[in-house]
């Protein structure tokens, strides 16, 4: 994570318990970001797809267990605020469009509202 993405985020979100889960993780954040990129990867494979197939929705699923085993807990709200951000932050949508192909953001913001919703 760069510094001012880092600072970004302390700023923001540095007295929720989300933000101190982060910080006692033992894996470095960029190895962190780095995996999840690599999840966004395969998620632009499944483009195609519809985003409430079962395919789709697996990975999704996958994106929400790794965030809560490498940064903080994502609960379903949270995930759904994070779907929004991916499309909404220019810089998201650019790291995650560059991971898994043009339009892998918005088909992210997609398949996880269709998750969010399933889960409620």
């Amino acid at each position: 994570m760069s510094k001012t993405y880092f600072e970004e985020a302390k700023e923001r979100w540095g007295d929720t318990i989300a933000w101190r889960e982060f910080e006692e993780r033992s894996v470095s954040a960029d190895d962190a970001a780095d995996g999840l990129m690599k999840l966004f990867a395969k998620l632009g494979e499944l483009k195609e797809l519809p985003p409430d197939s079962n395919e789709v929705q697996a990975a999704v699923k996958k994106i929400q267990q790794y965030i809560t085993e490498h940064f903080y807990k994502c609960t379903d709200e949270i995930f759904a605020g994070l779907g929004e951000m991916y499309v909404a932050d220019e810089r998201f949508k650019k790291n995650i469009d560059k991971a898994g192909g043009a339009g892998t953001a918005e088909f992210a913001r997609d398949a996880i509202r269709v998750y969010c919703n399933k889960a409620v």
